[in-house]
């Protein structure tokens, strides 16, 4: 079972603390784990563990976003009702494969993981509020995309929810509201399907995930409301930034070839 003694109070809170940005930033624009994932592996947790503990956190997240777009008839079951279930089985088969996964190879990816995510994020479209012609039929979008995009959350998870929301808008024609109410539902399938399939090899640490979970919730339900207001337009420039910076301390930590450079 994983071990909280390596966690300090001060790693502790900062980590509450930052799956409540988090949760903020993912509720609107997706890629909340880009902070929280990388948080966990500077603070001494091993990439498996952050990777589950984080499933546990990013569900509260994802579920109040959820709950927020529901509440405010942005959300109903029918739309959801093949969706989730896809993005849960994908994330079972992705986090099948994490529990089985070399964790020294994982924490040596994990910064070019993070640098990637970055620049992917830098160099996509921009999201628009209204919504535009589908690419893609529905029953081929939920053949393929969905599931695929849930096993890449059980495998990993920073940006699923920017992948979904991405999809949504760019295969399925979607505005942005639409797309990221769909987006935090099948983000929260894929959240608790990935946990509850990570809990049983004993990487989650659930009273740090808990805590976190605490303030992602409250994160989630702000940046909900701000979703529907002001859109990815101001989240999107500080999440490059946030996961260039984390990628590049993490490879600091793990590569030491690069000190040999600096001096």
């Amino acid at each position: 079972m994983a071990d909280l003694v390596q966690v300090t109070p001060f790693a502790f809170a900062c980590l509450v603390c930052a799956a409540g940005v988090a949760g903020f930033i993912d509720a609107i624009a997706g890629g909340g784990g880009l902070i929280t994932v990388p948080a966990m592996a500077l603070a001494g947790l091993d990439p498996v563990t952050a990777i589950a503990t984080n499933k546990l956190q990013s569900s509260f997240g994802s579920g109040s976003a959820a709950l927020s777009f529901a509440r405010a008839g942005h959300l109903l079951w029918r739309d959801i009702a093949l969706i989730a279930p896809l993005a849960a089985v994908g994330a079972v088969i992705g986090a099948s494969l994490l529990s089985r996964a070399p964790i020294a190879a994982i924490a040596d990816a994990l910064p070019v993981m993070l640098a990637a995510m970055g620049c992917y994020f830098a160099l996509s479209p921009r999201i628009s509020n209204e919504g535009s012609r589908a690419r893609m039929a529905p029953g081929v979008f939920l053949a393929t995309i969905v599931p695929l995009i849930g096993c890449y959350d059980g495998v990993f998870g920073p940006g699923t929810g920017s992948f979904f929301m991405l999809a949504f808008v760019g295969l399925r024609g979607m505005g942005l509201v639409p797309a990221t109410a769909r987006t935090k539902a099948a983000n929260f399938a894929s959240n608790v399907a990935g946990l509850a399939t990570l809990a049983s090899s004993g990487h989650v640490i659930w009273t740090l995930g808990l805590a976190m979970g605490a303030g992602q919730f409250l994160g989630a339900w702000l940046g909900a409301r701000a979703a529907m207001r002001i859109g990815a337009r101001l989240i999107k420039p500080l999440l490059i930034v946030i996961s260039l910076t984390l990628a590049s301390r993490l490879a600091w930590d793990r590569w030491p070839i690069l000190h040999a450079f600096w001096q």
